[in-house]
């Protein structure tokens, strides 16, 4: 083959879901590598992947138990400044990895990285290889072990590559982990934590206002907690609420170890969907919520955008805060077309596809990890815009925002976000938002 493997949407609806081809399927061939695929191939590669999430827990170390290679990529990829001092190495040989005698090394190696600190770490947390996953460690009465002997807690992060098609991916994996410190407390009814992600809603997110309207009082989120002691207080929570379908297993964890409930919603860019979804969520929570300005105000940026830069046609990528599917049908839905999905399918997202076949029959769907992506060749594209930092590396001449802030987009706001800042990209302007 010497072009890219794509297939439309109509295509791929017609097959269904149990019928995904190959070339979609990252475990069906050998993964491309592109610099596109940096943000989630890699558990440890760009972004939040386990190294960083890990250190989620405020006050934690971590110690990257692991042959040097992987070390010295933990060191190359330059985590940020505020971050670096929190990362130690205790780094395996070719015995070790046959025999595993590392791992008597690591309560030893953990109390030495405490007495280390210039104050003591609220937690270690030991992230580990896909060596250990391959000898079969019980990493569990590991941390038990370095814990008695170092006197902190200490908590595993898998970052095993190998599990990123199984039951509990790297990245849901660490989800459970850097929640599993909390301990019971009594709940305080006024009191909800949001999980899913590990960098805060955006500030101007509608959610928070409509928590406070039904008589929320206090919104915690990971990522906000100033110190060890604001974490431990999430177990206050009355319930939580799951923004990233990747955190179920963690609050699952925390349903049967504290007793929390949890209500889930999903990241959505249609306003209609966005709409029907706080309504159930008033529903669950015994309130009515006046979410209609803000609905105005998203539909008002869509059609600003429309009305100024008319019908433009998309290439979406999935490095970006969405669902490139569930984005794909939004910018769909309100008169713009959808030239190229460069996504991975699913079942939590072929809904989305079948809609999209309705509608936009041609829209060509491709797969990041599929090694035909090399021969891919841009110029044969009618698109005029893209969305998505892997969309922009393959359109690098057409205008696009990358859409992959920390900060994260949620509800009508991060609707009115995306079109503003598209905008932008369109008029040359610097965001402001």
């Amino acid at each position: 083959m010497n072009q890219a493997y794509s297939i439309t949407a109509a295509e791929l609806a017609a097959r269904g879901r149990d019928d995904i081809p190959p070339e979609l399927l990252s475990s069906a061939h050998l993964i491309y590598s592109s610099p596109a695929t940096l943000a989630f191939n890699s558990p440890g590669a760009q972004g939040f992947g386990v190294k960083r999430a890990g250190l989620a827990v405020p006050g934690s170390v971590m110690l990257l138990v692991a042959p040097a290679c992987c070390g010295r990529n933990t060191a190359a990829l330059g985590c940020e400044a505020s971050l670096a001092e929190r990362f130690f190495y205790l780094m395996q040989d070719d015995t070790d990895i046959v025999t595993g005698r590392h791992l008597a090394r690591i309560p030893e190696a953990v109390k030495e990285v405490c007495d280390s600190c210039a104050k003591r770490p609220s937690a270690v947390m030991i992230c580990i290889t896909c060596v250990d996953a391959l000898l079969g460690t019980d990493m569990e009465r590991v941390c038990r072990k370095a814990s008695d002997y170092a006197g902190v807690p200490v908590v595993p992060c898998y970052m095993y590559a190998l599990t990123r098609e199984g039951r509990l991916p790297p990245m849901v994996s660490v989800r459970r982990s850097v929640y599993s410190l909390l301990q019971p407390r009594e709940k305080v009814p006024a009191s909800v934590n949001i999980l899913g992600f590990f960098s805060p809603l955006r500030d101007d997110s509608e959610l928070y206002t409509l928590l406070n309207s039904a008589g929320v009082r206090t919104i915690r989120e990971i990522s906000r907690c100033a110190d060890f002691a604001e974490y431990q207080a999430m177990a206050e929570a009355n319930f939580n609420l799951v923004l990233n379908q990747e955190a179920r297993h963690a609050a699952a964890d925390l349903r049967k170890r504290l007793d929390i409930p949890s209500i889930e919603l999903a990241r959505l860019y249609q306003t209609d969907k966005i709409a029907n979804q706080y309504r159930l969520l008033g529903q669950a929570v015994g309130a009515a919520f006046d979410d209609a300005p803000h609905r105005e105000q998203a539909e008002k940026a869509i059609a600003d955008f429309h009305g100024k830069y008319g019908a433009r046609t998309f290439a979406v990528g999935e490095w970006l805060n969405a669902d490139p599917f569930e984005l794909s049908l939004a910018l769909i839905r309100n008169g713009f077309s959808v030239s190229e999905i460069f996504g991975t399918v699913g079942g939590s997202n072929f809904v989305y596809v079948k809609k999209i076949a309705a509608l936009s029959p041609d829209t060509k769907i491709y797969s990041n990890l599929s090694p035909s992506m090399m021969f891919y060749d841009g110029r044969e594209s009618d698109c005029d815009t893209v969305i998505g930092r892997d969309a922009m590396y393959y359109h690098p001449g057409l205008p696009g925002v990358p859409w992959n802030e920390e900060q994260q987009p949620f509800g009508y706001a991060g609707v009115s976000a995306l079109f503003d800042v598209l905008g932008n990209a369109l008029s040359g302007k610097e965001s402001t938002r």
